[in-house]
C-alpha cells in the first residue's frame, strides 16, 4: 500500500521520501500497462476522424522523438520536421572532445525505452546518439521524419482551425504543409552564441564554437584559446589539453564543481544483467538516481530570509553544499595556490549550473595550462588582446560560450488567432506559457522544453519532456474525443501560472543580488528554469484541469 511503498523509497534513498511520490513512482515502478504516460482513448475516434487530424513536430531531437512515438500509439498521423540529416537534436549536432551527458544515463532515457547496455554511467556522445537512433528505429518513426528541411514558420487559420506549416528544404524550396496541431520540439539549446567581443572577425587562425566543431581539426601541437568555462568548456579542456602545446583558458565567472565516484566508470557485466534480469530493479535504480540529481536537491534553492553570510550562500543547508564543494577544490589544488582564488566562486551553489568535475582541476595543474580571469579587451589576427595589455597567440581560437536561449523558437516566425506573432506576445527575450508547454490565442499549438522548465540544478529533461507530453496528448484527446476542432489554454490560467512561478523565483537562488547568469532575461526574469520539484510538475500535467482551457 501507500505507507509500505513511502517507507521503501525513504530506505531506498536513506532520507524521508514524502507521500508526494508514492503515487508518481508507482507508475514508473509497476510498469503499468496500458502506459499511464500515454494516450489512453476513453472513447476511440474512428480512423477517418484520426487521418484528417495531422500533427507536424518540429525537431527530431530528444522531445520530437518522444512526441512522435506518443502519436503513433495513439494513431494520430503525424510528420517531423528536422532541419539536420539525422535525428537526435543536441546529441547530433555536438560532437566536440568531451562531449557527454551529466545526467546518470539510466535516469536520462526514456521511462519506455530503458537500456540496460549503457557501457558507462555517464555516456558520452556517440552512445547518447544512437540511444535516440535505436529509439527512432525501434519504434518506426523514421518514415514519418523530413529530413535537411527548417520549417520558417506556422499560421493559424481561425475558420478551419488550422495551421499552415512553410519550410525551406535543403535544396532551397520552399513548401507548406497543413496541420490541425502543430508542436515546437526545437529545444534552447540549439542556436550556438558568440560573445560580443570587439574585432571577432579578424582572427586569422581557426575559430569555431563548441557546437560548431570541426571533426577535422587536429589540434596536436597548437596553441588554443579557450573562451568560457562551463559545462562544454570543462569537457573539451581536459579532453585536448594533454595534446596541445598550450591551452590559455578564459574565465569570466568559475562554476561549482563536484565529484562523482562513477562519472568515468565502466558499467559492469554484473550491473548490466542485474539491470536486464532482476525484476524492477532497474527502476528502483531509475529512482535513487531521480532523488540524488534531482528532487533531493530542490530544499538547497530555497532562500531563507534570516540566514545571512556576506553573500556567500541562501540558507544553512546551502552553506554546507558550498563547505562540500570548497573542500573538495582545496583538496584537489592544494592550499597555497592563486587558482584558489580563480575557481571558487563568489555566488551560492546553484546560482549556475553545478559541474561534475571532468579532470578539470587535475588539467589546471599541467605545465601547459593557463587559466586567465582578467577581461578580454579585444580579438586581433594573431590571438586575443587582454584589458592589462598583454596578447595571448593562438593557432585555434574555441568558443565555449553556450546558446541564445532566451530568443526561444526563434528564427521561426509564428502566427495564432488573427495574426498575433508569437514573439511580439512575448516581448524582448521573455518567453512564458502555462506550464511552459501552451500560450494563449495559439490554439492546437503546444511547445516541448518551453519557457520554465528548464532544470539547473539537477534532474532530467526527459522526464519533463515526457510530463509535457502527456499533457499535449490530453488536450488532443479533449478534441478529437468531442466535437471541438481546437483547443486553447485560457488567459486567465496562463497569467495565474506565470505569476505563481515569478513568485516561485524571487525566494530561489537563480535571483540572488548580484549573480548573472543566463537563466534570466535584461529585466532580472527567470524565463529558462522550473521554479518546482520535479514530483509537483508530474502532478500539475498529470491531472488535466478542464476549467483552464477553451474548446472551439
Amino acid at each position: 500500500d501507500g505507507e509500505d511503498l513511502r517507507e521503501m523509497l525513504s530506505i531506498a534513498v536513506g532520507e524521508d521520501v514524502s507521500a508526494d511520490y508514492v503515487s508518481m513512482m508507482r507508475e514508473d515502478l509497476e510498469a503499468i500497462q496500458p502506459d499511464p504516460r500515454g494516450l489512453n482513448w476513453r472513447h476511440e475516434p474512428a480512423p477517418e476522424k484520426l487521418a484528417a487530424f495531422p500533427v507536424v513536430i518540429i525537431g527530431a531531437g530528444m522531445s520530437g522523438v518522444c512526441a512522435g512515438i506518443r502519436l503513433k500509439e495513439a494513431g494520430i498521423p503525424f510528420t517531423i520536421i528536422e532541419k539536420n540529416s539525422a535525428v537526435g537534436g543536441s546529441w547530433y549536432e555536438n560532437f566536440y572532445p568531451g562531449c557527454g551527458v551529466d545526467t546518470p544515463n539510466h535516469f536520462y532515457s526514456y521511462s519506455f525505452f530503458l537500456n540496460h547496455d549503457w557501457s558507462h554511467f555517464f555516456a558520452k556522445r556517440d552512445e547518447l546518439w544512437s540511444y535516440f537512433e535505436d529509439a527512432t528505429d525501434r519504434y518506426a518513426i523514421r518514415d514519418h521524419i523530413q529530413f535537411e528541411t527548417e520549417v520558417v514558420s506556422a499560421d493559424y487559420d481561425d475558420a478551419s482551425a488550422t495551421w499552415t506549416v512553410t519550410t525551406l528544404t535543403g535544396d532551397g524550396r520552399t513548401e507548406q504543409l497543413s496541420a490541425k496541431s502543430v508542436i515546437s520540439a526545437v529545444g534552447v539549446l540549439n542556436r550556438p552564441k558568440l560573445p560580443d567581443i570587439p574585432g571577432r572577425d579578424t582572427f586569422a587562425g581557426v575559430a569555431l564554437h563548441t557546437a560548431q566543431w570541426d571533426a577535422s581539426l587536429d589540434l596536436s601541437g597548437k596553441k588554443v584559446v579557450m573562451i568560457g568555462t562551463g559545462a562544454s568548456g570543462q569537457q573539451v579542456g581536459p579532453t585536448i589539453a594533454p595534446d596541445v602545446a598550450q591551452l590559455t583558458i578564459l574565465q569570466r565567472s568559475p562554476h561549482w564543481v563536484v565529484p562523482n565516484p562513477n562519472y568515468f566508470a565502466e558499467v559492469s557485466d554484473g550491473m548490466k544483467w542485474a539491470l536486464a534480469h532482476i525484476p524492477s530493479f532497474a527502476r528502483w535504480y531509475r529512482f535513487q538516481l531521480f532523488w540524488a540529481f534531482a528532487d533531493g536537491l530542490h530544499a538547497s534553492l530555497q532562500v531563507d530570509p534570516t540566514w545571512d553570510d556576506g553573500g556567500k550562500s541562501i540558507s544553512q543547508i546551502n552553506a554546507r553544499h558550498r563547505l562540500y564543494m570548497e573542500r573538495y577544490l582545496r583538496a584537489k589544488l592544494g592550499e597555497d595556490t592563486p587558482l584558489i582564488e580563480k575557481v571558487t566562486p563568489s555566488y551560492p551553489p546553484y546560482g549556475k549550473r553545478i559541474l561534475i568535475d571532468n579532470n578539470w582541476f587535475d588539467m589546471l595543474q599541467r605545465p601547459n595550462v593557463e587559466l586567465v580571469t582578467d577581461q578580454i579587451a579585444q580579438i586581433v589576427p594573431e590571438g586575443v588582446v587582454m584589458a592589462d595589455g598583454r596578447t595571448i597567440e593562438a593557432d585555434v581560437l574555441i568558443y565555449a560560450t553556450g546558446f541564445q536561449a532566451s530568443k526561444m523558437l526563434a528564427p521561426m516566425k509564428i502566427t495564432g488567432k488573427q495574426g498575433r506573432d508569437l514573439h511580439q506576445f512575448w516581448g524582448p527575450d521573455d518567453a512564458t506559457a502555462y506550464l511552459g508547454t501552451m500560450v494563449p490565442e495559439f490554439p492546437n499549438f503546444f511547445i516541448l522544453m518551453g519557457p520554465n522548465t528548464g532544470l539547473a540544478h539537477g534532474g532530467n529533461v526527459i522526464f519533463i519532456t515526457e510530463c509535457q507530453v502527456r499533457l499535449i496528448l490530453a488536450c488532443l484527446q479533449e478534441v478529437l474525443e468531442g466535437d471541438a476542432k481546437a483547443i486553447d489554454v485560457r488567459h486567465k490560467a496562463h497569467d495565474d501560472y506565470v505569476a505563481e512561478v515569478d513568485a516561485l523565483h524571487a525566494n530561489m537562488v537563480w535571483t540572488h543580488k548580484g549573480l548573472t547568469n543566463w537563466y534570466r532575461n535584461d529585466a532580472g526574469r527567470v524565463f529558462a528554469l522550473l521554479p518546482y520539484r520535479l514530483v509537483d510538475y508530474w502532478k500539475m500535467t498529470k491531472d488535466f484541469r478542464r476549467e483552464d482551457f477553451l474548446l472551439s
